[in-house]
């Protein structure tokens, strides 16, 4: 007999990858919008000369929202629009959190937009966990079987549906021990095929619809060679660029100091360092960027003398350690300008790995 710590287990829902992929992008799309609103709009508050109702306030209704959804409503729509609020929900609050760590409400103080990025690749850890393969046992695919057999209670059981519920209901029945649970996926799969429940025609969801259409428009223009040149260049271009703030500091070292503060001073002025102490920080991040740029630089050689896993190897690695671990410095000193860069950090590592499992085999 099973222990009751074995029965009560948790269980991951069936589309759980789907609902944090969605929280996901949510969160980052309201702290982007939320930022690039207020600096465009001149930072307006709204309230009068004694209130003011800060956006984070709006992040705590929707996260209530959100919140309560899954806990009224059985249907499934409701976890899509659950994971979306809560990520605008949890976006807007997590954006004002330079006011809650500081005692002067300071909703520019450095250190609040690494956190708010730390926050984000947390979540893309989680998201990362969450999409690996689920455990397979008889009580956990029943619980995906029942969730996914709502489909029969809204008519739109397709074909597809189906037969991926009776492989479950296969898997359950020849695995279980527990006779109740043989007899209830026996019963099931009976149901499933008799003739009176409602198959309806598969049909593609929107993101499929435009998969078929770009699909074949990257087979046929984004060729091996044209993607293998891009890369190049553009990993080229992002080693040469962070090599330039370096190479101004290794030509400042042996000059006199008012040289060094020559060079400095309009990296402070342009307000990259807040204070003194400061510079410690922005040295290890200038330095960090230069040995990232050289490596770059290398891989770019590699992949032009015929060395692709080598080189392609090497720029992933190189923009894992940009994106985790150089960007929560750039953010401290850069704050949200630095959000295009890591736009294009990440869209070139998926570019790369995209090449490296289509084009030289090798699984990501």
């Amino acid at each position: 007999m099973e222990k009751a710590s074995e029965i009560r287990s948790p269980v991951r829902r069936k589309g759980a990858e789907r609902f944090v992929l969605l929280s996901l992008v949510s969160f980052a799309m309201s702290v982007i919008l939320t930022r690039l609103f207020l600096q465009l709009a001149g930072y307006p508050q709204l309230g009068n000369s004694e209130l003011h109702i800060a956006h984070v306030l709006w992040g705590g209704l929707l996260l209530f929202i959100g919140s309560l959804l899954p806990l009224i409503l059985s249907n499934r729509w409701a976890f899509n629009t659950s994971a979306v609020l809560s990520g605008v929900g949890v976006g807007l609050f997590i954006d004002e959190v330079g006011k809650f760590i500081t005692q002067s409400n300071d909703y520019f103080y450095p250190p609040a937009a690494p956190i708010i990025y730390t926050f984000f690749l947390l979540t893309v850890l989680l998201y990362i966990r969450v999409r690996l393969p689920p455990v397979r046992t008889p009580r956990a695919e029943m619980y995906r079987i029942l969730e996914e057999i709502t489909e029969v209670l809204d008519c739109d059981l397709d074909a597809d549906e189906r037969d991926r519920l009776e492989a479950r209901l296969t898997h359950v029945s020849s695995n279980t021990q527990d006779p109740n649970l043989k007899r209830l996926a026996d019963a099931l799969f009976t149901f499933l095929e008799e003739e009176h429940v409602r198959i309806v025609p598969v049909e593609q969801t929107f993101a499929q619809k435009i998969g078929a259409r770009v699909s074949p428009l990257l087979d046929r223009y984004l060729t091996q060679p044209r993607l293998k040149g891009f890369l190049i260049v553009i990993i080229g271009a992002m080693g040469v660029i962070a090599l330039i703030e370096f190479a101004l500091l290794i030509i400042a070292i042996p000059l006199p100091i008012p040289a060094i503060e020559s060079i400095i001073r309009p990296l402070v002025t342009g307000g990259e360092l807040r204070s003194a102490r400061d510079a410690t920080w922005f040295l290890v991040r200038v330095f960090l960027e230069g040995f990232t740029g050289v490596m770059l630089i290398i891989s770019g050689a590699l992949i032009v003398i015929g060395r692709e896993r080598t080189g392609m190897q090497l720029a992933t690695v190189m923009l894992v350690i940009w994106l985790t671990i150089i960007n929560l410095l750039v953010f401290y000193f850069d704050q949200f300008g630095a959000v295009v860069t890591a736009l294009v950090q990440f869209y070139t590592l998926m570019m790369i790995m995209y090449y490296r499992r289509k084009y030289l085999a090798i699984p990501t």
